[in-house]
């Protein structure tokens, strides 16, 4: 692929001008026969591929895979539309698969995804530790930063605006500088995903504003499942390499049933692949789990709920229906 291709692909995925700047940062791999390549970014929903690697579940089943690490869910997607990897892990944002998508329609399976919501703790408000704000309500006026990419930057507005807040300054940020920047009082809030809040908490450094916010705000429902990130597997990798893939999908799912059995014990594996420090990875709260074969049409309703957020907002320039998004083994 050309670089004037490639900048076009970025452009259709990101659906923003500035897009193209992060070109330079995508780590340079590809994709091999002999090794497969999952991307991922440094959040807490990535779990199942953390401890699929460190505990050897991939290795015990004939498999050499290999975590690549990005800086936003965007880059994740780019790298498997160039061929570059052959798919992503829990936490890569949902609706960034989905831009991808629509720039090349067929591009993956989703093997798994991660819901969350106030009870199963990742997407958040977070603001410094002596910020006199209650309430998301509050930031009428104030600076707010989203992690990067087109869903967090959306979802974040429209959280504030769900809030009566139409008039709040918001820019991206990379989740690592969320903590450090509202410390140095250069950020009233951040919306944000775990480990952040945690992290920012146990340093006394920041506090949680609110949790569950995309479920209450956005689905109607604080019990709802936001399917906010999707573990998958490129459709070229499963046509070229059929048995290959259904052994990773297999070895990803057990390494999701780890996970799931012991909570405590896995969060150890956030160290090295998050910005978290070790001494605090065991405060961590985590996402759940969703496997291709669980999903009840409940679930693939708020998914498509959540899709249909970005449609109305022309974001998505058609429909994404869920359903076909799955993968059926």
């Amino acid at each position: 692929m050309s670089e004037s291709s490639f900048r076009r692909h970025r452009r259709q995925l990101l659906q923003a001008t500035a897009a193209a700047a992060a070109l330079g940062a995508l780590p340079t791999v590809r994709a091999q026969s002999d090794k497969i390549l999952i991307g991922y970014w440094p959040i807490a929903s990535g779990l199942p591929l953390y401890a699929g690697l460190e505990r050897g579940f991939f290795k015990e089943a004939g498999l050499n895979v290999e975590g690549v690490k990005f800086q936003s869910a965007q880059q994740v997607a780019e790298a498997m539309i160039s061929g570059r990897i052959h798919g992503s892990a829990n936490g890569t944002a949902s609706a960034v698969l989905a831009l991808a998508e629509i720039t090349s329609p067929g591009l993956f399976k989703i093997i798994c995804s991660n819901p969350s919501n106030h009870k199963l703790v990742l997407d958040q408000f977070v603001v410094p530790i002596g910020s006199p704000i209650k309430s998301i309500a509050e930031l009428k006026g104030k600076t707010v930063a989203s992690g990067p990419g087109i869903q967090n930057l959306t979802l974040a507005k429209m959280i504030l605006e769900k809030n009566g807040v139409t008039d709040a300054r918001v820019i991206e940020l990379p989740i690592g500088q969320h903590v450090p920047s509202l410390a140095a009082g250069q950020l009233d809030a951040v919306y944000t995903l775990e480990p952040t809040g945690t992290a920012g908490r146990l340093r006394g450094l920041t506090r949680v504003l609110e949790n569950g916010v995309i479920s209450k705000y956005i689905l109607g429902n604080a019990d709802a499942p936001w399917f906010g990130g999707s573990a998958s597997v490129t459709s070229t990798f499963l046509k070229e390499q059929p048995e290959l893939a259904k052994k990773y999908i297999a070895a990803y799912a057990r390494s999701v049933d780890f996970v799931r059995k012991n909570p405590t014990q896995v969060r150890q594996h956030l160290d090295g692949f998050t910005s978290i420090d070790p001494s605090l990875v065991k405060e961590v709260p985590l996402a759940g789990f969703t496997l291709y074969n669980e999903f009840t049409e409940a679930d693939i309703g708020y998914f498509q709920k959540f899709f249909d957020v970005f449609t109305e907002r022309k974001i998505f320039s058609r429909t994404v229906p869920v359903k076909p998004l799955l993968y059926t083994a």
